[in-house]
């Protein structure tokens, strides 16, 4: 084993989580490349020091260039706002270090392209952090979907809904301003990468994005939403099959509505995110009167859950998706390849929302132009 010195762009929520991921990853997965918390970097002084302390951290800076720079970070972790990934990614790739950069990619299409562009021709490991997509259940869903366990696919739909932004009361913050902190620019990111990894290519889109509150109590009165809150998106599949995506932030009692369910000449499956640890699996055989949906509970027969536990049901949480994202990431440093979600699948989920919001403001169906 080595040790691989670990910088971290940002230590609030997503930052602990990946702080406290790269603590425990060697010891989860037993890992070749073992982290070693290097530096932190926050929007002070100040801060950067707490989160140095309370984290593990070796040093602290509030100067993201200084982190990147520094030649004790072999590896770079963007969990800052969207309107930094770019610069950061780019400064990093130029320096050859490995990135792993929070979703969504970039606050445009354009962005999340020259990430992807520079990576790519750099050939450095460069990965979009998408964890619900990781967790057994839907790793073991990915698995029967390709297997060919429920036949042709024929239909799929998905849905990221909460509602922490449900009560109209609630003050207006940054999610509120600008349209890459809406829900296109959070929530529906997530099942849209879902999609495409239990779909394939998504062909065309007919969506409709709308402002529920068009404002909220501010601390000089009232303050006007500047972003969506909820949206719903009619897909076709390049294989042919139809689906639909609901994503919103006001989705009164949903807290963390991640789930979907697929059709298929077979069978079909069911999962969500609120009982991650089961999935839900239909098959069309044997006698009408006998047939049903199985609940299956993960156990260490679904990769990756023994590396946590050896007791079926008993179950993995939120923290252990960001830890098998750290897993997937230094296993791709190792080798020199990027796993998924790469920096080009965040860029096909960037122009898939890219393409709703054309679709929502131009009131058509978008046909989405696939590499070549």
């Amino acid at each position: 084993m080595r040790e691989i010195g670990i910088g971290i762009v940002g230590g609030g929520y997503m930052g602990k989580a990946h702080a406290v991921a790269h603590s425990a990853v060697g010891a989860v997965f037993e890992t070749v490349l073992r982290p070693r918390l290097e530096m932190v970097c926050a929007t002070t002084d100040a801060r950067a020091e707490q989160y140095r302390a309370a984290y593990g951290f070796a040093r602290a800076t509030s100067d993201w260039r200084m982190l990147v720079d520094d030649p004790r970070v072999n590896a770079v972790v963007i969990a800052a706002p969207q309107a930094l990934h770019r610069q950061v990614a780019l400064a990093a790739i130029a320096r050859g270090k490995p990135v792993f950069c929070e979703k969504p990619l970039g606050e445009t299409v354009e962005d999340a392209a020259a990430m992807t562009e520079a990576a790519e021709s750099a050939g450095v490991v460069a990965m979009t952090g998408f964890n619900y997509v990781r967790t057994p259940a839907t790793q073991e869903a990915i698995r029967l979907v390709r297997s060919g366990a429920i036949g042709r696919v024929t239909w799929f739909r998905g849905e990221h809904t909460e509602d922490f932004l449900a009560d109209p009361e609630t003050p207006a913050n940054w999610r509120t301003r600008g349209r890459a902190n809406g829900t296109m620019g959070d929530l529906a990111a997530h099942p849209i990468n879902c999609a495409l990894a239990l779909m394939g290519p998504i062909e065309s889109v007919l969506a409709e994005i709308e402002t529920v509150h068009a404002t909220r109590p501010g601390p000089n009165g009232p303050e006007d939403v500047t972003n969506d809150d909820q949206a719903q998106m009619i897909l076709r599949f390049a294989n042919g099959a139809m689906g639909h995506l609901h994503s919103s932030r006001v989705a009164t009692g949903r807290k963390m509505g991640y789930a979907y369910e697929i059709h298929g000449t077979a069978g079909s499956i069911r999962f969500d995110q609120e009982d991650q640890n089961a999935l839900h699996l239909y098959r069309a055989e044997g006698p009408e009167a006998g047939r049903g949906f199985t609940k299956i509970l993960t156990g260490p027969a679904h990769p990756p859950y023994g590396a946590f536990c050896q007791g079926p049901g008993h179950g993995t949480g939120y923290q252990d998706q960001i830890i098998i994202e750290a897993r997937d990431f230094l296993a791709a440093i190792e080798v020199g390849a990027s796993r998924f979600p790469t920096f080009r699948d965040g860029l096909d989920v960037q122009r898939v929302v890219e393409a709703a919001w054309t679709s929502s403001d131009e009131h058509r169906r978008i046909t989405l132009t696939r590499d070549t």
